[in-house]
């Protein structure tokens, strides 16, 4: 990365609207120069152009849960029964302790609640020795979040992580939403 791309990737973080002439302007290139720059970036799998979401604008909850994991096949069927969850928003490999970190998102409080112990939980998987579930208060430095509304409503009968939500209990008394991949789901994503 030489100062030119800093300066566009910059600009582009401060503002995805950008318009090529602006960043032109900003960097001292042409547009077209620009419009390359940007191009060979992407090509590169150095950025991407997405749309991020504050989730407190939509009422949503974020929470973070700590894994400690038996091993790396436990922690791998984890990784892949939850890789089409909407409400995972990053799972995250560390080294530590707790070896598998994931931020999640709920429409409310009971739906918090659901998916830190129910079923359908990161926490309920086989192979975890030992788990930690924070609510977040707060997101100071960006408010905005890659949650990822793609996979929701997809009318499937089942959940992605194969959790049946009319089975619960929690969701037939009302204090589930349920999965936002299915038919049953009652809630906002």
């Amino acid at each position: 990365m030489d100062e030119v791309d800093r300066k566009i990737i910059s600009q582009l973080q401060v503002d995805a609207r950008t318009t090529l002439e602006e960043i032109a302007q900003i960097t001292g290139f042409t547009s077209m120069g620009v419009k390359k720059r940007l191009k060979k970036l992407v090509e590169q799998g150095a950025i991407k152009n997405q749309a991020l979401l504050n989730p407190s604008a939509f009422g949503l909850i974020p929470a973070m849960i700590l894994l400690e994991m038996k091993d790396a096949e436990a922690m791998q069927d984890i990784m892949n029964r939850f890789k089409d969850c909407p409400r995972v928003v990053h799972m995250f490999k560390t080294i530590g302790g707790y070896n598998l970190i994931a931020l999640v998102i709920a429409e409310n409080q009971d739906t918090l609640d659901s998916i830190s112990i129910e079923k359908c939980s990161l926490r309920s998987s086989p192979g975890i020795r030992r788990s930690e579930f924070y609510p977040i208060s707060d997101n100071d430095f960006s408010q905005f979040l890659q949650i990822r509304e793609y996979l929701t409503h997809k009318g499937k009968d089942k959940a992605p992580c194969d959790v049946d939500c009319c089975t619960c209990t929690r969701y037939e008394t009302k204090k589930c939403v349920g999965c936002p991949t299915t038919i049953h789901y009652r809630g906002t994503l």
